[in-house]
């Protein structure tokens, strides 16, 4: 089951990425950088929601979900939650 990799992968990175979220937003009064940490967060989360949707996508039409990509922040950032 190779193609389960890159998607645990990005799971895995996921779970950390919320993890300092959650951190942070614990902090309460947060500081520039805090603020800043936080919208690179959002962003890379955005990010890789995104790779694991076109991965199923990709595999649900019968292509090689290994050739999905990590889209930029312009790209992703524009959709709708």
């Amino acid at each position: 089951m190779a193609q389960s990799a890159p998607t645990d992968s990005a799971l895995d990175r996921i779970t950390d990425l919320v993890r300092e979220e959650r951190q942070l937003y614990r902090r309460g009064d947060m500081s520039d950088t805090d603020r800043a940490r936080l919208e690179e967060l959002e962003v890379e989360l955005d990010q890789c929601w995104d790779l694991l949707r076109q991965r199923d996508a990709k595999q649900e039409f019968g292509m090689n979900p290994d050739t999905a990509k990590v889209r930029p922040k312009s790209v992703v950032e524009d959709y709708e939650q």
